[in-house]
């Protein structure tokens, strides 16, 4: 029967093309545990690949096939990167190796969280089933469709930005401006990557969408021209903060193939935006400025930075695709981390970058704590609840001012960026070695 159906398989026509897992099952009524070692391994790499498609680092990723591995009696070495895994199974004196590859790269903490689950209870419940069955179960993962529809990915981008852009010093215009211009441009490139195309239109059209409806507002509310400073705001939702702050993670574990990969994609991606960012600008004569002064006491500061900053990881967190549940656990983490980072800059002689440490160094802990508590991966917490503090404005300015040859003030925000960048990653590996003792070993 086998033999048959793989007779009539019909090959992939696309461009990574499909692989046919069920052709790896040469006898359906072998329990996974004692299936050849083709079929063993083929569950091993079928995990990595997709928990790599989750956006999760490659520690995971290989702490994940390693778990499946035993499982099956296997031993596995995993060489990972950003969207390919090359791994090889051995089994006594034999060994099956495979190299997979996935098109994109891309974020969706709903899944991994499923992932993560199904690794868990691998053991217990997956081992004993065939290797039909354990596919099968691959199958509902890897198929399970996004929970958010376009519309919403753009009402989460809009509200994000605009909790960001109050962050930074913006007052209520530059907030519904980046609300509808963030708004649109995530909508725009979600409806794009639904069809599998390029995305750089959304920052473009997040960029208009700000510029025209500050204009509006400019002519009929006679608003001040320096609040076209927030104007950034507007671009915020496609910092590639995954991407950033797994590959510092993956390279402070060793993991270098896939963190220097994930870091020059982080940087591709921040460029581009930037880059078009500033294109828009010049065409329309944006420059970026200081914010004008919202004229708030510090504790009334201090009590909207909190709201505003839940409402920035909560944004985040469904964009990458978290359950309601899983984005609001994030979004309070976030509230918490974020403003005593805002407030440690404001009420002590703290540097931004040490102060970002610090941020980030309680987010960690918290979200370690959480995670024993009801298992969401740390990942899926402390990432949105940082990418926040992820300077998208300083990043903005030194590509204006190098844009615009002036190179020494772009330096200088550059330099200020690439600290803050650094030390956010370092604050989540010191509260992992903290609590916990597998990530504290490299063996």
């Amino acid at each position: 029967m086998n033999k048959e159906r793989k007779s009539v398989m019909p090959l992939s026509q696309r461009h990574h093309m499909t692989i046919p897992w069920k052709d790896f099952i040469r006898n359906e009524d072998v329990p996974a545990k004692h299936a050849s070692l083709q079929e063993r391994t083929s569950i091993v790499g079928r995990v990595g690949i997709l928990m790599l498609s989750c956006g999760t680092g490659a520690w995971r990723v290989r702490d994940a096939m390693n778990k499946i591995a035993r499982s099956l009696n296997l031993t596995c070495s995993a060489d990972i990167g950003l969207i390919s895994i090359q791994y090889t199974c051995f089994h006594h004196e034999r060994s099956y190796t495979q190299v997979l590859s996935i098109p994109n790269t891309g974020v969706n903490t709903d899944k991994l969280n499923i992932l993560e689950q199904f690794v868990k209870d691998f053991d217990a419940k997956y081992a004993r089933l065939t290797v039909a069955q354990v596919h099968a179960a691959i199958d509902e993962v890897q198929t399970r469709p996004k929970q958010y529809s376009p519309l919403v990915l753009g009402l989460a981008a809009g509200l994000a930005c605009s909790g960001f852009i109050f962050l930074l010093g913006g007052g209520i215009p530059e907030m519904i401006c980046s609300f509808l211009g963030a708004g649109l441009g995530n909508y725009v490139r979600a409806l794009m990557g639904k069809r599998s195309m390029t995305t750089v239109a959304g920052i473009a059209v997040a960029c208009l969408a700000y510029m025209v409806s500050f204009k509006i507002f400019e002519y009929n509310f006679q608003i001040l021209a320096q609040h076209e400073a927030g104007y950034i705001g507007a671009m915020l939702f496609v910092i590639p903060g995954f991407p950033f702050i797994t590959s510092m993670l993956d390279i402070s574990k060793l993991d270098m193939r896939s963190g220097l990969e994930r870091l020059a994609y982080a940087i591709m991606v921040t460029l581009i935006a930037t880059l078009v960012g500033w294109l828009v600008a010049t065409l329309v004569s944006f420059k970026p400025a200081d914010f004008l002064p919202l004229g708030l006491s510090p504790l009334a500061v201090l009590l909207l930075r909190l709201p505003a900053s839940f409402c920035g990881v909560y944004g985040f967190s469904i964009m990458f695709n978290s359950s309601q549940k899983m984005a609001i656990t994030a979004g309070f983490i976030g509230a918490i981390a974020n403003t005593l980072r805002l407030e440690l800059v404001d009420l002590t002689a703290m540097p931004p970058a040490a102060a970002a440490f610090c941020g980030a160094l309680v987010a960690g802990l918290i979200a370690s704590v959480v995670n024993r508590y009801n298992g969401y991966p740390r990942i899926s917490l402390t990432v949105p609840s940082i990418v926040i503090m992820v300077p998208g404005l300083y990043i903005y300015r030194a590509i204006y001012s190098i844009g615009n040859n002036q190179i020494g003030v772009g330096s200088l925000w550059l330099t200020k960026a690439v600290l803050i960048i650094m030390f956010l990653p370092l604050g989540l590996f010191v509260a992992r070695a903290l609590l916990d003792h597998e990530w504290r070993h490299f063996d």
